[in-house]
């Protein structure tokens, strides 16, 4: 049984993507929740920063979008590669 590489491509960028933004919304308005989080993401995500400001959620939701996304590619091609 093979992945569709879109289905999963699409899943892991809404999910990736939903939970950063979830968690840096929470952040913004109440500012101690998901702190380490929120550092650990702007240790990988160049340009991110943990600031208490809307374009910082903005900025970190779309990098883990694209990051999902490409993780969802390469996951779902990988497995169709070693299924056969």
């Amino acid at each position: 049984m093979k992945l569709s590489v879109k289905s999963l491509t699409v899943t892991m960028a809404l999910f990736w993507g939903g939970t950063v933004f979830l968690v840096a919304l929470i952040n913004f308005l109440a500012p101690p929740y998901g702190e380490a989080f929120l550092d650990l993401v702007s240790s990988v995500y160049p340009g991110y920063k943990v600031v208490s400001s809307f374009g910082s959620v903005i900025v970190g939701t779309l990098y883990a979008l694209v990051d999902g996304a490409v993780g969802g590619v390469l996951f779902a091609w990988m497995y169709n590669m070693f299924a056969d």
